[in-house]
Parts: C-alpha cells; structure tokens; sequence
C-alpha cells in the first residue's frame, strides 16, 4: 500500500498547470449543470400533471449523481495516468481516508446511492421517517428534504434507511388514501350512517372518483367508530380533503340526529 501511495503522490506533483485549469473548468462546468438541473427540471415538472409530474422531479437526484460521477472519472484522468493499479491505489487511499474521517457522512452517501435504485422516497412523495411527515422536496446526495404540513423543512439523513421504518403515503403515485374519523353514540341505524358517509365522500368537490371509498365501522367501549376512506385528487389536497369530510359529515350526522358520542370528564380535570 505504501508504494501505491508513493506512486499516487509522484502522480499528484507532476500535474501540470493546463491539467489543473482543465480540473477547475470541469469542477465549474459540472456546478452548473448542477444547478441548471435542480432549477429547470422542477419548473418543467410543475408543466406536467399526476404522474408525470413526479416521475420528472425524480430524475433530478438520478442527473446530479451521474454529472458528479462524469466530472470525478474526467478529474481523475487528467491527474494520474488511468492505468487498473493507479486506479486502484488512489481508490484504495481515498477510501482509507474518507472511512476514518467521515464514517458516518460517507455511510449517508452509499445510503442515498441505494436509495436512488430502490426508490423508497421520489420527490412528491409524501413519507413519514422516525415521527416527522411530509412530502418530499428534495433529494440529495446525504440527505433527502420534505416539508412538514406546518411548512416546516426537514432534511433526513439517508443513514436512517439503514435502521428505521421508512413510510409512503403514495409512493410515485397520485393515489394517496385520506382517512376522516367519526365517534357516535351507539343508539343509531348504522347502516343508515354507513350510506351517509358514503355520500358525502361520494359528493365531495376534491374526491379522485375513480378510486374505491370505504367505511369502516367498529364498535369501541364509548360508541362507535366510523373510519371515512377515500383519495383525494392531488396528494397536496389531502388536509384540505380530509376538512371537507370532517365538516360536511359531521353536519351530515347532525341534520339526522345522529348523537355524537360523548366522554365522561375525568374526575379533577378542568373541561
């Protein structure tokens, strides 16, 4: 290892000063097509609907990794001769290095790299990693980006693949199921309010009508449980949808007389 290292440091002295302008300009040029990326793809993406707008804002990680990885080979030519042990000795150095000092960081890179072939997050996809939920803006290359429904930016290491749940509310897809909860007192005609909730679900403005609505209904120690499941047109939609069930369901069960259930105070807590 030691000679490798000796031959990579004759290498790196004998660089010349046109090498190192061809260095710079390739470092530069791979910026900006960086750049350029993250800024059109986006803007034609939001020219698109439903599916292809996702599949067109995941290809943005998937371009800056294969512009980084063009601009490190051309770099890599102009600074040692691209012979197997040249290549071979640097790689072994680097990686020696990189693994002592940035154990963690370079556990995040091998981590997002995996994440763009299993594609457990795209951006537009709504997930929830270890408590925080929202859609993702973003991709980097140690990091993905999502947004919190309060508009709270989140970044996320991708090391969290290696230990914790990752969840997709759509996953690529605009197909996002929203869930509204009712809890009614136990005298009532479930079947009645069974069609009931189907309705409003059925008559709401933002319902995608193409997908099936459900409601499910158990029965809890305190009344009844109806869960109201459907999808909205947009997976942005889904707050915005999941307030018109609540509103138009709720006053739905009123105008019937359907009572709502109720929960005995407890006993030293203020109302």
């Amino acid at each position: 290892m030691s000679d490798g290292a000796g031959q990579i440091t004759t290498h790196l002295s004998s660089i010349s000063e046109t090498a190192i302008v061809q260095i710079l300009l390739i470092a530069a040029g791979a910026w900006l097509l960086i750049t350029l990326t993250q800024r059109l793809v986006p803007a034609l993406a939001g020219r698109c609907s439903g599916r292809h707008r996702l599949h067109t804002l995941a290809l943005v990680p998937a371009l800056r990794l294969l512009v980084i990885v063009t601009a490190l080979l051309l770099i890599l030519q102009r600074i040692i001769e691209p012979t197997f042990e040249n290549l071979v000795g640097l790689l072994g150095a680097l990686g020696l290095a990189l693994g002592f000092a940035t154990k963690d960081y370079a556990s995040s890179l091998i981590a997002g790299i995996v994440a763009l072939y299993e594609l457990p997050y795209r951006p537009g996809d709504w997930i929830e990693v270890d408590g925080a939920y929202g859609e993702v803006r973003a991709i980097g290359m140690r990091t993905v980006e999502i947004v919190t429904p309060d508009d709270t930016v989140v970044h996320i290491p991708h090391l969290t693949l290696w230990d914790h749940a990752i969840f997709n509310a759509n996953d690529g897809s605009q197909h996002l199921q929203c869930v509204a909860d009712f809890y009614l007192h136990p005298r009532h005609d479930a079947a009645q309010v069974h069609r009931m909730l189907y309705d409003v679900a059925l008559t709401s403005s933002l319902l995608q009508i193409d997908r099936p609505i459900g409601v499910i209904v158990r029965e809890k120690p305190f009344g009844t449980h109806y869960r109201l499941k459907a999808y909205p047109l947009d997976p942005r939609q889904q707050f915005a949808f999941v307030t018109d069930l609540t509103v138009r369901g709720k006053a739905a069960l009123l105008g019937s007389g359907v009572e709502l259930a109720s929960f005995p105070a407890v006993a030293g807590q203020s109302p």
